[in-house]
Formats: C-alpha cells, structure tokens, sequence
C-alpha cells in the first residue's frame, strides 16, 4: 500500500484510527477459551466490529510469539484474514526488529513476503545496514522508533550529544538512507511537545502514535503539533479499545470505544 492510497482511506473513512490487536489470553472473555484457536476468535470479532472505524490494524508480534507455535499461526490467520476481508486496511507488524544486514532481511522476508504486511516496526540502534534491508522493498513500509512513550526513552533518546538530542539525530540520519522515502516513525502521544520540532525534521512523514487513551496521551496535542497536510497521522489505541469489556459484549463495546475516537478525529480533520 502507498502513502497516497493510506491517505485516500483516512479522508474516505474520516479517521486515522490504528487499532492494536495486542491478545492476552488473562484478559479476553472467558468463553472465548473454549474455542479451537481463541487468539484468532479474539482478533477476528474486533475487526468485523471496528473495520469500518480505522484504517490500521497493529498486532504486536510479542503477543504471540509467546504462546509458542499457536500463537504465531493465529497470527498468520489474523493477517490473511485481513488481507483477504480488508486489503484497503494498513497492517502493521509490531515487532521492532532491528539487527545486522542478513538478518535484516530475513525478519523483512518474513514480515512482507510471508506474512503479507504492509509494515513492520523497527529499532534503529544499529544503523543504516540493519533498516535498509526492510526500505528495499517496494510499496512496503519501515517504521522506525524514533521517540517513544516510555519513561525508559529518557535513558538515550533525548539526551544531548554534539549539542543535539539523539532522536533528533536519528531522524537526520534516516533521511539519508537509500529509499528512505518508505520510513514512517514511532513517536508515542505522551511525548506531544517534542512533535513541533520532530516535523521540522521530518514535515511529510506518516508517524505512528501510540499512547492515546490508556496511557495518558492527549488526541488534540498530537494533531495540534503532528498532522500535515496529507494527515501524516496514524493514531493507535489498543487497551482501550479492545479489552473495552471482558464480558459477551466484548466487540460491541470496542465498536463503541473505536466510534469516540473515530468521532473525534472526523471532527478534526473536518475543522483543518
């Protein structure tokens, strides 16, 4: 999928929704257990209820790494089932890899040719050889972290070197990357301040926000500093919208959480 084409979905729906399919098997309803693959029972009911109120769905890939070889089959299942019900919805691999050259491409193999997304996250610590495998594929996407929403991002990513922050240099230095034209960013919502001076840096660019709703991220600051002309926003909320109820009712009431935040960003994108 291109940026054009992200961006034609999101003026179509009025949303710029990102939906986290993050499945703990401790916290979905309990008569889900009962079924033959309930990762993918879970993930199946949220989408035919909130598909039509985002443009993004976002598995991360850790909760399914650890229930073993099941857990990556419901996962298999999730994308191809959404590749085949929904192809104009934005998929993202959640894994934030990031590693030496040849392996770089094997984790793009994996997540672009085998599985299908239209994206994957990744950890930018190693430099250039470790992202460019993924940006070499076309019409795909690499989303780089580059400021996050956890108080651990302190530790590095906003200390000063040479005089400048280093998140501010990581984004410098990813422009230069060959077909860097196929980055979007991690910048997480609780971190709304900095994305004045991120869009200085990166004016065009989609980034991904996670940290609106449970984590205390507010959806009006992000816009306010973040959206660009083409949106450049992909907003993504996972607790808050799928574990919205643990009970039968469970994709009703991610429907409802999913339509305030559609609502919100229609009214926004409607003013701008």
């Amino acid at each position: 999928m291109t940026t054009q084409q992200l961006t034609e979905q999101i003026k179509k729906k009025k949303s710029f929704l990102c939906i986290g399919l993050d499945v703990d098997l401790t916290k979905i309803p309990q008569h889900l257990l009962s079924e033959e693959d309930p990762i993918f029972a879970f993930n199946k009911a949220i989408i035919d209820a909130t598909h039509h109120l985002c443009v993004a769905y976002k598995p991360n890939t850790a909760f399914y790494e650890a229930y073993g070889i099941k857990g990556w089959q419901a996962l298999e299942k999730t994308i191809n089932y959404l590749n085949d019900k929904h192809p104009e919805i934005f998929t993202i691999a959640d894994a934030k890899r990031g590693d030496i050259g040849n392996t770089s491409s094997m984790y793009a193999k994996a997540f672009f040719e085998d599985l299908a997304f239209d994206s994957v996250t990744v950890a930018p610590y190693m430099g250039k050889d470790s992202v460019e495998p993924f940006l070499a594929f076309k019409n795909k996407h690499t989303i780089m972290l580059a400021l996050t929403s956890n108080q651990g991002a302190f530790d590095f990513q906003t200390q000063t070197v040479n005089g400048v922050e280093l998140y501010k240099q990581v984004l410098e230095t990813s422009k230069t990357w060959k077909n860097a034209e196929n980055l979007m960013y991690v910048v997480g919502a609780t971190k709304a301040e900095y994305l004045a001076d991120i869009r200085r840096i990166i004016p065009e660019s989609f980034l991904l926000v996670p940290g609106v709703g449970a984590q205390g991220g507010n959806l009006q600051d992000v816009c306010k500093y973040g959206m660009t002309n083409n949106i450049g926003l992909l907003i993504n909320s996972s607790r808050g919208i799928i574990y919205a109820s643990n009970q039968e009712d469970f994709a009703k009431a991610a429907t409802l959480k999913a339509s305030e935040l559609q609502q919100q960003m229609k009214d926004i994108l409607e003013v701008n």
